[in-house]
């Protein structure tokens, strides 16, 4: 089952995010719509609809389009990281060069080479993310500081110590109640967010991207 939804939500994590962030010229009638992501924690849920109380306290009625599809997160540790692993990882500029992470996402071997690149995110203001394979892990005297690359360029990253690290896991439709932590990417629609994929929190480890 998990190998179903993973390739779905990967589009909504990096590619679907990189086309709305990425200049495009083409004709009017190919544009895709404008993306979106919604952060909060859930309402209600029943059937197409989920209500989410997001993180800047307005509530937004989601509406799940036909087929949409469900995951959740679970922990992992930055020792997980490995050189050839695929990663997205939202980061800001430090002070000292470079880039610090926010947080870091593993994804499975399958989703290897999703939405490649770097691009602008709303995590934080100037945050970025980057998809990218790890070309070295380096234990620094402030924590990890990887090296990733993404056609044909490379940038470091540095995770510091308790920066969130997950991976993909299952969900079902029951991890779907009051309270529960989503990021869910969407599209914006005229009658609010439409979303093909949920990213949501379970056994106490939240969506942290």
């Amino acid at each position: 089952m998990i190998k179903t939804i993973l390739p779905a939500l990967v589009l909504g994590l990096s590619a679907v995010a990189s086309a709305a962030i990425l200049p495009a010229p083409i004709h009017a009638e190919d544009q895709k719509p404008e993306q979106i992501h919604v952060r909060g924690s859930i309402v209600t849920y029943s059937g197409s609809a989920l209500k989410v109380k997001t993180r800047e306290g307005e509530t937004v009625d989601v509406t799940l389009a036909d087929g949409w599809k469900l995951a959740s997160v679970a922990n992992a540790a930055v020792t997980d990281i490995k050189p050839g692993d695929f990663v997205g990882i939202a980061s800001l500029p430090s002070e000292g060069g470079g880039d610090g992470a926010l947080e870091v996402l593993i994804f499975p071997p399958a989703m290897k080479g999703a939405g490649e690149g770097s691009y602008g995110w709303d995590l934080k203001p100037n945050s970025s993310m980057t998809n990218a394979t790890v070309a070295d892990a380096v234990k620094g005297i402030d924590g990890r500081t990887v090296t990733v690359s993404y056609h044909g360029k490379e940038k470091k990253i540095s995770i510091p110590d308790g920066t969130p690290v997950v991976t993909i896991a299952p969900a079902t439709k029951d991890d779907l109640v009051p309270g529960a932590v989503v990021f869910i990417p969407a599209e914006k629609a005229a009658s609010g967010p439409l979303a093909h994929q949920v990213l949501v929190g379970k056994n106490g480890v939240v969506p942290p991207m």
